[in-house]
């Protein structure tokens, strides 16, 4: 039998501040290494006391997690919290269906059937532990942004810098995309999707593995990284020196300037050398397209 001591635990770094101060703390946890940031309030079923809002932001582990602590303000409170165990990391599942991606390309998990109509192409997928179901507005701002360049799309040679479940080098491939390489710190990442490829039929045309990207000799007309700003700012260089002469560098996982106004800002310094093609942005996110 399996003691509570015996559960992984997963922590993440919990500050209760004013309403008003909550972009502003949201933005700085995401610079501080959080994967993702949940907002309590009073519209949520876990409350905070009075007119508070409180913030609890995931993180990759332990030291991250204490890391930031140190650099957040007393005034907010800041703790470290623990979720202990994994059933709920697959609850989400009960609640995922079918939905379309990007024009065209529709995403479904092993559990749910779905009958393409007219051209679209589908992607079974299943996310595991990695990040990236597709749902999440940084993925869909960099599908779209694919989809609306298809033609460029077929036939070329990709890059997925951050694969994480391979969910955007799928929807390369099924764009057209002659090859994708996918690549992720994460082994548990790279492991997925391999899988993915392969419950897809498309192991020919997709290879992860955890090169990283300034390892890397390959130049690719397209590169793709949905990755937090921080990182994007710490791989520029590399990442840049791996398109093509007009190659297509698609970057997500930026903050807007409502949530961070800095943000984009310092990652636009980061890619002073390349010229920006369009700028999109869902909810509190941007995706950024570039030309070399």
């Amino acid at each position: 039998m399996i003691q509570p001591a015996d559960l992984p635990r997963y922590p993440y770094v919990v500050v209760e501040l004013a309403e008003s101060e909550a972009d502003e703390a949201g933005a700085l946890l995401f610079d501080l290494g959080a994967v993702g940031v949940e907002q309590r309030d009073a519209k949520t079923l876990v409350r905070p006391p009075g007119d508070k809002v409180i913030l609890a932001a995931a993180f990759p582990g332990e030291h991250e997690a204490r890391c930031a602590l140190g650099s957040l303000p007393s005034e907010w409170f800041p703790r470290i919290d623990y979720v202990v165990g994994d059933g709920w990391r697959d609850e989400w599942k009960r609640h995922f269906e079918p939905f379309l991606l990007c024009e065209g390309v529709v995403v479904r998990p092993p559990w749910r059937a779905y009958s393409p109509v007219a051209d679209e192409r589908v992607i079974t997928l299943e996310p595991g532990r990695a990040f990236g179901t597709g749902l999440h507005e940084t993925t869909r701002l960099v599908a779209e942004a694919l989809a609306a360049r298809r033609p460029g799309v077929c036939g070329s040679q990709v890059l997925d810098v951050g694969c994480g479940s391979g969910i955007l080098a799928l929807a390369a491939v099924a764009l057209g995309a002659a090859a994708v390489r996918a690549i992720d710190v994460d082994p548990e990442a790279v492991a997925v999707t391999r899988d993915n490829a392969e419950h897809n039929g498309v192991t020919g045309r997709v290879r992860a593995d955890s090169t990283p990207v300034d390892a890397l000799r390959e130049r690719y007309a397209i590169v793709l990284a949905n990755i937090e700003a921080t990182t994007l700012m710490a791989i520029a260089a590399p990442l840049a020196s791996r398109l093509t002469t007009r190659g297509t560098l698609v970057l997500s996982g930026i903050l807007g300037p409502d949530v961070a106004q800095t943000q984009w800002e310092s990652v636009r310094r980061a890619y002073a050398d390349l010229h920006v093609e369009q700028i999109t942005q869902k909810g509190e996110w941007i995706a950024a397209v570039l030309r070399s």
